[in-house]
């Protein structure tokens, strides 16, 4: 991805869903928490458990859902959501 969108590296540590990996699970909801400048991704269902829940790098996220990359610049404490996968983020904060 040429040029790189966010400000953090690729290769920082992100939470994200495993299943955004191994099924048919699709990012529906990003969060850039305020307290330590992470980055969460999650999927539509509405309480994933801690579990389901991995660490990966931000490009890994960027390269199997590029549409993330429309929330390069979410501010420190906002978050970002959209009702199927072709839906354009919102964007509010936390």
């Amino acid at each position: 991805m040429n040029p790189w969108p966010f400000s953090d590296p690729p290769n920082i540590a992100v939470i994200a869903n495993k299943n955004f990996f191994t099924g048919d699970n699709w990012i529906a909801y990003v969060s850039h928490d305020e307290d330590d400048g992470g980055w969460q991704f999650h999927g539509p269902e509405s309480n994933p458990s801690e579990s389901d829940m991995v660490l990966v790098s931000l490009a890994s996220i960027a390269e199997h859902d590029p549409n993330v990359c429309a929330l390069a610049d979410l501010p420190l404490g906002w978050r970002a959501w959209r009702d199927t996968k072709e839906s354009i983020w919102q964007r509010a904060p936390a």
